[in-house]
């Protein structure tokens, strides 16, 4: 991505959220209003007209791991006793605007590229759409500083219990900087919780399709991942409570009765928190997908 450019995948992402409110049957697997509004009058012409791309299986898959990852983080926001919430490369998401009642006494920042921002402010204008009182948009170049040094900016109480959402980043970022904003997230407040979401190591002609697709638009995978190496850099950063979503927990929670996505074929996404106190009616166990 240029300095000067939003993020092509963000916007990619917004489209396929509203994608799934206009073409997958209901009950659907996350429920998101706000997404359509957001992109604009002509975007739903523009997803019926790209409707035979959305219903290709990767279409669908990818979807399927867009909308999941969604739903499972908020599932745990609301889990979870936090008075922060922090989405990292928060692009086009719309939580703050669809924001139910026990979120309101949250206090919620978004952070990504300027001009991520930017264009996200002015399609929230275009639709009507006021930043809500709880929420602060934050602008940040990754290339210039770091998560820590954004954070440090915000006077986040040192007795704040926060709840992160990174999803759909670290698969852009080297192990350097991953592991800079991962010591970032623990020690920020008194408790850190986080979701995030991981590339696996490509093992289908699917996954090497959307390789190539995110790098013809200028923002190449960079990172992999085993679980196992996810776990152990989330370990060594003091999270000592984490929790692997399991194809199988997730066919079960999510995907049961079955609907028109297909369930996720491979762990990509994981909960973590730094120490008991964030997670209501669980125990602060590492509980790993098995792989102890």
């Amino acid at each position: 991505m240029q300095d000067q450019d939003a993020s092509v995948t963000a916007l990619g992402v917004a489209y396929i959220r509203a994608a799934h409110q206009l073409i997958d049957p209901r009950p659907l697997l996350f429920e998101d209003p706000i997404a359509l509004p957001l992109l604009g009058p002509e975007a739903e012409a523009r997803i019926r007209d790209s409707r035979p791309r959305y219903d290709h299986p990767v279409g669908r898959g990818l979807r399927s791991h867009v909308c999941l990852r969604s739903r499972f983080a908020e599932d745990r926001l609301a889990q979870a006793q936090a008075d922060t919430y922090i989405l990292v490369g928060a692009g086009f998401d719309t939580f703050a605007w669809r924001q139910p009642d026990w979120a309101k006494s949250l206090r919620i920042l978004e952070i990504d590229h300027p001009a991520t921002q930017a264009k996200k402010r002015a399609m929230l204008a275009a639709a009507g759409l006021a930043i809500p009182a709880n929420l602060t948009l934050l602008a940040a170049d990754f290339t210039r500083e770091t998560l820590g040094d954004v954070l440090a900016r915000q006077t986040i109480p040192a007795g704040a219990r926060v709840y992160f959402s990174w999803l759909g980043v670290t698969m852009y970022l080297d192990e350097a900087a991953i592991d800079t904003s991962l010591a970032a997230m623990a020690q920020c407040g008194a408790y850190a919780a986080l979701t995030l979401t991981f590339k696996v190591p490509e093992q289908s002609p699917a996954d090497a399709q959307i390789s190539a697709m995110v790098a013809a638009v200028g923002e190449a995978f960079v990172s992999t991942f085993s679980p196992a190496e996810i776990d152990a850099k989330l370990a060594a950063h003091g999270f000592g409570h984490r929790e692997l979503l399991t194809p199988e927990a997730a066919r079960q929670t999510y995907f049961t009765p079955p609907g028109s996505l297909p369930p996720p074929r491979r762990p990509a996404i994981v909960y973590a928190a730094t120490a008991c106190g964030l997670e209501r009616g669980t125990g602060c166990t590492h509980k790993f997908g098995g792989l102890d």
